[in-house]
């Protein structure tokens, strides 16, 4: 499988990356409801052995449980993928999440995430928020020093915009920056997009389906069957009118893919990917299963026909 260079750094990643942001399950904010662990380990190896070679994850996700469950997927796994994780997102008994970009916060979360991923060095370690933005210096500062102590091969942050990549990469260089990226959500475009082009930072969308909005699986019905534990059944695109609005563009990608033998979800996917500052893509997983319809985006390429209809797609 194609391998591309994440920025400056020497990880050389696939276009499609295993995301374990669901396999936290729910108990926590964001959750996206109960989840199998089995199911999810199946799913990681799948992935594995589909030839993709990065996983990304993070402390808060699942308060701790996510990071645990990639960490039993990869016991005894050889050769072992880049594992991928971020902090600055804590939480305290009750579950209720803070945010800390201070020196002494951010290693004591470094050291959990290493015991729960049973690693001794973290392939990416990532700035969640860049909040509060008064520590952010703190913050970077603090994975460089990681870096240099062998904590962590590499750092790279999470949300960040162009204005504050520029703050932060007088410090240190950034290998990367983790940023939601969708034809639901193209605002990086503008400006944190080339941004990174231009200063060799290499960029892993999130979330291209838009948290399965363009799968081609997604229903009015199901959303309204989702667990109230489910984070999306409240989100914004989840509700009328941008639900009604984001279910017909899924409709037009499922019949863009029809003409490929592609499923809406890789198209989505492979929009993203063909931007030319997009290194990768995070795509999220729950079960074997769902490789099939999600794979084939790490090849596809769109033509200039089936881009100009996405074009055409009422904003």
């Amino acid at each position: 499988m194609e391998k591309r260079r994440l920025g400056g750094s020497d990880l050389w990643i696939t276009p499609l990356g295993v995301g374990a942001w669901a396999m936290g399950g729910g108990g926590w904010e964001f959750g996206w409801g109960d989840q199998d662990d089995q199911a999810s380990i199946a799913a990681i190896r799948a992935a594995l052995e589909a030839g993709w070679n990065w996983i990304d994850t993070a402390a808060v996700y699942g308060l701790g449980h996510s990071e645990e469950v990639v960490g039993r997927a990869l016991a005894g796994v050889t050769p072992r993928p880049y594992i991928f994780t971020k902090c600055a997102r804590s939480w305290d008994a009750d579950g209720k999440l803070g945010h800390c970009l201070k020196r002494e916060a951010l290693r004591r979360e470094c050291e959990a995430s290493l015991r729960r991923l049973d690693v001794d060095a973290i392939d990416l370690l990532q700035l969640h928020w860049p909040d509060p933005v008064e520590d952010m210096e703190e913050g970077w500062e603090t994975l460089v020093r990681l870096q240099e102590q062998g904590k962590i091969r590499w750092g790279g942050v999470c949300n960040f915009k162009a204005a504050q990549l520029e703050r932060i990469g007088r410090l240190g260089p950034v290998a990367s920056l983790q940023a939601p990226y969708s034809l639901i959500s193209p605002e990086v475009e503008r400006e944190t997009l080339p941004y990174c082009k231009d200063h060799g930072v290499g960029v892993i969308v999130y979330s291209p389906m838009n948290s399965g909005l363009l799968s081609g699986r997604m229903t009015a019905e199901r959303v309204r069957a989702m667990p109230d534990n489910d984070f999306r059944k409240k989100a914004p695109e989840f509700q009328e009118p941008r639900l009604g609005r984001n279910l017909a563009l899924a409709e037009l990608l499922g019949k863009i893919g029809a003409r490929h033998g592609r499923s809406a979800g890789e198209v989505a996917i492979a929009w993203t990917l063909q931007h030319a500052a997009v290194t990768g893509a995070i795509v999220g997983l729950r079960s074997a299963g769902q490789l099939n319809g999600v794979s084939g985006a790490a090849s596809f390429r769109l033509d200039p026909a089936d881009l100009d209809a996405i074009r055409r797609f009422p904003a």
